[in-house]
């Protein structure tokens, strides 16, 4: 308990009296915070059971969420698994999932849990209640504001005072955040600066807010911010806010040092194996691939081409077992929804199939969307079925794509070449990097199938993940949870 009175001490003394009321009424709050369980596997996890491992997170698509198969995913929620599996077996694991991040802290401080993974910034104020593993990720906290240019993602700010952009604006962030913290910081030469710290919320709605014109500004961190464009086009970064944060799990102050120690020993494993990388690209690598004016295109389209398909679409799934959103991205990759579609390599339709990839999946027409569509979803789940056991999903679904573009030999040649390079022929992440090796003489001359342009299956893979995802934050397939405001995003 004297830790989490240091906690209130802090927080009440960056925050001015205008704001003490409500901090009192949010610790009061935070004093009887409650998991969800519906979303947690444990409602009242005991920290003191030998047997267990306590993980404090909180829902979202940089922590830990329910993707569209209805399965946890998350990059905090792999890293935790994947720390128990390999460095703590003898624990169970069990997650406290709170409402919001600023319950995080406390959870650990009230003996709650005992690592909190919840994509927390390491900042100076939270170095004093809390000790922080080796970081794990770099972001950048970024001033987020609408956008009224559809060609481009920011919209620099040409004026030094934040105070000044704000001026007749609103900004808010969530409260208890390291956002809070560095306004607090710029304050203290801006005096005039001024914003709303909001409790019960998260950069995600905030975010959303900013998107539909109700609130002028917000603070994110970078890889959620680019995450979010994907969805909200007129989301533009107006600037950099101070330098980049690091990215740690916590522990109290009085964690087990050999508990500490193992923390440390698995990022380090993680970060020279290149785990670490493979699930930071598994969630962000593909986030930055569209700019705003696809994203804006797609959007458009989806509201007026994609309903003339869909049901072919979901025909194709229950015929396949693939995500019908899958099957409608690659699609609209292919040509963007239109069934006319002929490229001058000869490739037709909506799912652009080759005159050979037509006759092997018995298709008499290509122009016709009722034989297009399920040959093409079938041809996928070939190249599925084609690839190695050895390979888990979601990497083997990544792979059968790029297989589905360039053709198998290649992307054969491509994991042949990994496995020289001693990278994992197994990881989309790896993979990817060869792929783009196939351009180069030095390269493609030692391999069976020669020359490829390698550049075209990491776009198309990449460009379908971002389709797929936009689909499924705006068609979910079952109702969200409520606990999570984008429960179903990404995997």
């Amino acid at each position: 308990m004297l830790a989490y009175a240091k906690y209130v001490a802090i927080l009440l003394r960056q925050s001015d009296m205008s704001r003490l009321l409500i901090l009192l009424l949010v610790l009061l709050a935070v004093a009887c915070t409650r998991t969800d369980e519906r979303t947690s596997t444990v409602a009242h996890p005991e920290i003191h059971d030998a047997n267990t491992l306590v993980f404090v997170t909180h829902n979202g698509p940089t922590t830990y969420f329910y993707n569209a198969d209805n399965n946890l995913a998350g990059l905090e929620y792999d890293l935790a698994t994947l720390f128990v599996r390999d460095f703590a077996p003898e624990y169970q694991l069990k997650f406290l999932v709170v409402n919001s991040v600023s319950d995080v802290i406390p959870a650990l401080l009230k003996g709650r849990a005992h690592i909190a993974a919840a994509n927390l910034s390491i900042t100076r104020l939270r170095q004093e209640l809390v000790q922080f593993s080796t970081p794990y990720q770099e972001t950048q906290q970024q001033l987020v504001c609408f956008n009224d240019d559809k060609t481009k993602r920011n919209h620099p700010i040409k004026v030094k005072a934040l105070s000044e952009v704000l001026v007749g604006k609103k900004m808010a962030v969530p409260l208890g955040t390291s956002f809070e913290e560095r306004l607090n910081q710029l304050k203290t030469n801006q005096p005039t600066l001024q914003w709303q710290a909001l409790p019960n919320t998260n950069s995600e709605l905030l975010l959303s807010e900013v998107a539909n014109g109700t609130l002028d500004y917000t603070v994110a961190d970078s890889h959620l911010v680019s995450i979010m464009q994907n969805y909200y086009p007129n989301l533009a970064v107006a600037s950099a806010l101070g330098e980049p944060d690091k990215l740690a799990w916590a522990l109290s102050k009085q964690a087990d040092p050999a508990l500490v120690k193992k923390v440390n020993a698995f990022f380090a494993k993680i970060k020279k194996d290149g785990t670490l990388q493979h699930l930071i690209d598994r969630y962000y690598g593909h986030s930055e691939r569209l700019n705003t004016q696809d994203v804006t295109v797609f959007l458009e389209r989806s509201q007026s081409l994609l309903p003339n398909y869909a049901a072919l679409f979901k025909q194709a799934q229950e015929q396949t077992g693939l995500d019908w959103r899958l099957i409608a991205a690659v699609s609209y990759r292919e040509s963007h929804w239109d069934p006319l579609n002929t490229s001058p390599t000869g490739v037709r339709g909506l799912m652009m199939l080759t005159e050979n990839t037509a006759k092997l999946m018995g298709v008499t027409d290509r122009l016709d969307p009722v034989q297009s569509i399920p040959a093409g979803a079938k041809y996928i789940v070939k190249m599925i079925e084609t690839i190695p056991d050895s390979v888990p999903e979601p990497d083997r679904t990544y792979l059968a794509l790029a297989a589905y573009n360039i053709g198998y030999a290649h992307l054969q040649d491509a994991r042949t070449l990994a496995k020289r390079l001693k990278l994992n022929p197994d990881r989309w992440s790896d993979v990817k990097k060869t792929l783009l090796m196939l351009r180069q003489p030095d390269y493609y001359t030692t391999l069976k199938y020669g020359y490829a342009n390698g550049s075209a299956p990491v776009i198309f893979v990449e460009s379908v993940r971002s389709y797929q995802n936009i689909l499924e934050y705006h068609q979910p397939s079952h109702p969200q949870n409520e606990t999570s405001s984008v429960a179903q995003l990404g995997n």
